[in-house]
């Protein structure tokens, strides 16, 4: 009986997986549109923002991250701030002394020294190799962050952005037996492809299903 519920359970999660797909499809395309116009229109500087915001986000909320970013940038503190000046807009993310230095580190790696993210991220042939540069270049960067990244620029249409949510929404489809503490590049490779499977199962694209998933547990559709 516990098999046949737990069945009859994921199948009704696919079935509203599916409902909300039908729902916000045009919503999430416009959205992946506006991240795809970032890689055509935007120089290294707009993509460094993008950057910026994947490394504020470990354990914190996307819209407070946002919010950080903006006033960094219109305080000028982005690129000319001291440790001190982005440390204390960061009050309202958490960690904001590491964060901190991660933005000092990877501006003056990518902007100081003129390290062309763009040309770097050109110079490299798909979305895995793109995430796996980043992770081993730029300090603050895990899979999750880096995968974040590449789908906010409208490079992650083939990668997937592993977290909490994602991870607990693959609990309750019976994608895997429980929500791990952490994730080695191994597993977390293992389980992007469980869910990559996944969505070709469903038929829905997997940048579609990070932001379903992301919906279905948050009610928001955002970065």
């Amino acid at each position: 009986m516990k098999n046949i519920m737990s069945t009859g359970s994921r199948k009704k999660r696919i079935e509203e997986i599916l409902l909300v797909h039908n729902e916000i499809s045009g919503r999430i395309q416009g959205r992946l549109d506006e991240f795809r116009r970032i890689w055509e229109t935007g120089d290294d500087t707009a993509l460094f923002v993008e950057l910026v915001f994947c490394l504020l986000t470990p354990q914190s909320g996307a819209r407070r991250c946002w919010q950080a970013v903006e006033i960094l940038v219109k305080d000028d503190c982005l690129f000319g701030g001291c440790f001190e000046d982005i440390c204390r807009v960061l009050n309202i993310v958490r960690f904001k002394n590491n964060k901190s230095s991660y933005i000092l580190e990877a501006r003056d790696f990518f902007m100081t020294k003129g390290n062309s993210l763009r040309r770097i991220l050109c110079d490299l042939k798909d979305g895995a190799g793109r995430r796996e540069w980043l992770v081993k270049n730029v300090k603050g960067l895990g899979f999750k962050e880096a995968s974040h990244f590449l789908r906010n620029i409208g490079l992650g249409d083939s990668i997937a952005i592993l977290d909490r949510h994602i991870l607990r929404s693959m609990e309750s489809l019976g994608l895997i037996e429980g929500i791990p503490v952490s994730l080695s590049p191994r597993l977390y490779f293992e389980l992007e492809a469980k869910l990559r499977a996944f969505a070709v199962r469903v038929g829905i694209p997997l940048d579609h299903l990070d932001f379903v998933l992301w919906y279905m547990e948050t009610g928001d559709i955002f970065k």
